[in-house]
């Protein structure tokens, strides 16, 4: 018997992701940034944290974007004087990334405002790492 909608665990995460994509934006359009453009300036930043300064195909796998959009993207993070992008000298054709401190001003900031608006999305869970949990294992974690 097929499911209803309602029923299907893919449709239900569609309009749940969807749903969070709406409110992350609405969160971030305050400090001028998309969501992807988060993504990448605060991976940047917890990198650079760490100790490492990675080159841009190096962020783009461990946040789980498309190359040539992390490209992009980053050019318009640079643009926007949150962060470097030197030439890596063992590799010319690779760029290093290095958050400004501007840069890092508006991570922290940006960080603080998504994590507020995730408390809010997900208090309707009634055990938050339970989903936690759920979300590490569906994404192969």
């Amino acid at each position: 018997m097929a499911l209803t909608p309602d029923e299907s665990p893919g449709f239900l995460l569609w309009h749940v992701t969807l749903r969070w994509q709406r409110d992350m934006a609405a969160a971030l359009a305050p400090l001028d940034l998309t969501h992807v453009q988060f993504v990448l300036l605060a991976s940047t930043w917890w990198l650079n944290q760490q100790g490492d300064r990675p080159n841009q195909l190096t962020l783009a796998h461990w946040a789980g974007t498309d190359v040539k959009m992390t490209s992009q993207v980053l050019r318009a993070l640079e643009a926007k004087g949150l962060l470097t992008r030197a030439v890596d000298p063992d590799d010319t054709r690779a760029r290093r990334l290095q958050v400004t401190e501007p840069g890092a001003k508006l991570a922290a900031q940006a960080i603080e405002v998504v994590e507020a608006a995730d408390r809010s999305f997900f208090s309707v869970a009634p055990d938050i790492g339970v989903l936690t949990a759920i979300l590490r294992a569906l994404a192969g974690n």
